[in-house]
């Protein structure tokens, strides 16, 4: 197909879609729920600041509408349905294109992603979502609503700031329940590993593989938006995204940890069970080491030979029991004392 061609690549949600609107200033808010894309060209006013959000991204004709609605061009249209895409920013003149990931954890602590791409224009702020968990914007639109802090008095590129804070803050959120996950694995390594060990062991390595290709790019994307490239940026936001990357670093090194930690688990683990291979195998072997005389002294009279002293004595029988036994004591007295067991 040509380049623009728009196809939606990704997890279908049963979900309907829901576009809404928050049109704000400094003394105004309007919030509504909009059916008919046309109603956009309303809340574009010079004097305010407004955020178009849509949750659900298959429905292509209503993406399609919405991108001629505000002039996006088919290419960043295409990337909004491939949620394939790897975190970027793109300047695009009179907007900002980016792309971010959202991090849930799934049905058996599975981690699942799910795109969130941003475009960032001089009053107005459009966020594609594919609407797969709850809102994690909810507490930004209370924030809005109630009017604190000073979200309503700043532009539209504090308004972006606020969701791609929300969306690292989550981050710490899945990093915590992995933290705690890999806390009670190395408990268990190193007291009583059992079979499951190390298939927990390698699923959270996969985890640490999959959140670090999805938050490692964000940190050149926060830090491109740091670095004041674009007029739609102002100075004063500048040293908010600065925070965000540093949430970025943070979160970064606290994978890079948790791999480490694994990664060390995992030889742990190997060195637990090669030790309790070990200590099977050395009771084995005294086991077989004092067997051994007495399977001599058993297979000596065992031998079919009519002249033998021994089988004509009346207390030959419990002798060789003696025997035995005295030699088996001693030679457990004997690794004792090297401490062969």
């Amino acid at each position: 197909m040509p380049p623009g061609t728009l196809v939606h690549i990704g997890e279908r949600s049963d979900r309907e879609i829901k576009i809404s609107v928050i049109d704000y200033g400094p003394t105004s808010y309007e919030e509504k729920e909009i059916a008919a894309l046309n109603e956009c060209f309303y809340f574009m006013d010079a004097t305010t600041s407004s955020w178009i959000d849509m949750a659900g991204l298959h429905e292509i004709e209503l993406v399609r509408k919405l991108g001629d609605c505000q002039g996006i061009h088919p290419l960043v249209l295409e990337d909004i349905l491939n949620t394939e895409q790897r975190p970027k920013a793109e300047d695009f003149g009179d907007y900002l294109f980016i792309v971010l990931k959202m991090l849930r954890l799934g049905e058996n602590a599975e981690i699942a992603t799910e795109q969130v791409s941003l475009i960032l224009g001089k009053n107005f702020v459009i966020s594609f979502r594919e609407g797969l968990a709850a809102d994690p914007f909810a507490p930004i639109r209370e924030r809005l609503r109630d009017g604190k802090g000073r979200i309503r008095a700043l532009g539209a590129d504090y308004l972006v700031y606020s969701l791609i804070d929300a969306i690292v803050d989550n981050y710490f959120v899945v990093l915590e329940t992995l933290g705690e996950q890999i806390d009670d694995l190395e408990a268990e390594v190193v007291a009583n590993p059992g079979r499951g060990t190390q298939q927990q062991i390698h699923r959270l390595k996969r985890s640490m593989i999959f959140l670090r290709k999805a938050v490692w790019p964000l940190r050149e994307v926060i830090g491109s938006l740091e670095r004041h490239d674009s007029r739609l940026i102002r100075p004063a936001t500048v040293v908010y995204f600065r925070d965000v990357y540093d949430h970025t670093v943070q979160v970064i090194d606290t994978i890079e940890t948790f791999r480490d930690m694994l990664s060390g688990m995992l030889d742990v683990y190997l060195s637990s069970i090669s030790n309790r291979t070990n200590e099977v195998m050395k009771v084995l072997t005294v086991i077989a080491t004092i067997f051994m005389p007495l399977t001599f002294i058993a297979g000596l009279y065992g031998m079919n030979f009519k002249y033998m002293p021994e089988l004509d004595w009346r207390w030959a029988y419990p002798a060789v029991l003696i025997l035995m036994a005295l030699i088996s004591v001693g030679m457990l007295i004997y690794f004792k004392r090297k401490k062969w067991l």
